[in-house]
């Protein structure tokens, strides 16, 4: 089983999340050996770890290779590179097109599906006027503003990203199938985390606009009510440490609240592309501390042998509450190695009894 498939396993696998997906492979070193591993974790978390049969990883990679898709997983040379700095970064994407693109600099632009004719209007003229600087316009390839985006930089000759919530082969809304098509075939790239087959549901949303996000360097809402998919998409840029932008709207039509919002709490105010250069960084304000590379410093062998796992395990769970903790105070209040904190962290997560925050900080499990 080579590496690609393994890894492709692994981030299919029920329970094993994001997160616990680079976890698993920091402690193990590669995903063969986690998924090696899954049993004995399973015998002391009590739950189970099923991993796909390698058969059926296999038809998903053929499947999307005959779409003219490929992978890339975690670490690979074209994977996004600000999308791996995110800690809860996915494991694997399937994209169709051109993945260079998704190396670019890039600039979402998001907002209302039922957008007005001058909010469609604003999104393609910003997208082009981005495209002509040299950035790659990212967007959700939804109906409204995000096609609008889409449309507009095809329109400039640039580069697009359209990040989707199903599966590669389930374009949404259906009507864009040939707007999916033309971004592959345009020089762009459509992008799914899901497996193929599955439906752009609506618990799918937010997964999506996390990557969405993840991608870009800064992020522009035109059109967005005060409770909008958008705004959550700007929440989740803004918690990445990514700019964010605003088209300021007339305060009687509902759909300008949400960016008018933002800028009355610091977005910078946008009417062209050139609002955005001008206060777009060359990376991102705030780095996130996790890097995979630098963190395979967790032992694969069985914990020492000086405590039980299981007087160890209760030992570290007492220390923490429902108050994020730093896993650095955690190893120095328990008299713990910092590798044996990491791997006992590792099991009452996938345990479901903690929960692991940004900051490399952990909470007891609110479920």
């Amino acid at each position: 089983m080579n590496d690609a498939l393994a890894r492709l396993r692994l981030s299919r696998t029920e329970g094993i999340g994001p997160a616990t997906f680079r976890r698993l492979l920091a402690r193990h070193g590669t995903a063969r050996a986690a998924l090696a591993a899954l049993p004995a974790h399973a015998a002391r978390s009590g739950r189970s770890f099923a991993a796909p049969p390698e058969a059926v990883a296999e038809r998903e990679m053929a499947a999307v290779a005959r779409m003219g898709g490929s992978f890339l997983f975690l670490d690979d040379p074209l994977y996004p590179p600000l999308l791996a700095l995110l800690e809860d970064a996915p494991p694997a994407l399937a994209v169709l097109g051109d993945p260079s693109v998704l190396k670019r600099r890039q600039v979402g632009v998001v907002g209302a599906r039922a957008a007005s004719a001058g909010g469609r209007r604003v999104a393609e003229e910003l997208a082009a006027g981005l495209c002509a600087g040299g950035i790659a316009v990212t967007s959700g390839l939804a109906r409204g503003i995000d096609a609008a985006a889409h449309l507009g930089a095809l329109g400039a000759g640039g580069r697009t990203v359209a990040v989707v919530a199903g599966g590669l082969d389930q374009p949404y809304p259906p009507e864009h199938a040939a707007l999916q098509a033309r971004i592959a075939q345009e020089g762009g790239v459509v992008v799914a985390e899901a497996p193929l087959g599955t439906a752009p549901l609506a618990r799918h949303f937010p997964r999506r606009n996390r990557i969405v996000a993840g991608l870009v360097l800064g992020l522009v809402v035109v059109e967005a009510a005060l409770r909008s998919g958008s705004l959550i998409t700007a929440r989740l840029a803004l918690e990445a440490g990514r700019e964010l932008f605003a088209v300021p709207g007339s305060p009687l039509d509902p759909r300008a609240r949400g960016g008018n919002d933002l800028i009355r709490q610091g977005a910078h105010l946008v009417e062209t592309a050139e609002d955005v250069f001008a206060s777009l960084p060359a990376q991102p304000l705030d780095l996130p501390l996790f890097n995979l590379r630098e963190r395979r410093d967790l032992p694969a062998e069985p914990l020492p042998e000086a405590e039980s796992p299981s007087e160890s395990t209760a030992q570290l769970l007492e220390l923490i509450g429902t108050t994020p903790v730093a896993v650095d105070d955690l190893v120095r209040r328990c008299h713990l190695s910092a590798p044996s904190v990491q791997a006992l962290l590792l099991d009452l997560e996938l345990s479901g009894l903690v929960e692991t925050l940004p900051g490399n900080r952990v909470v007891r499990s609110s479920g």
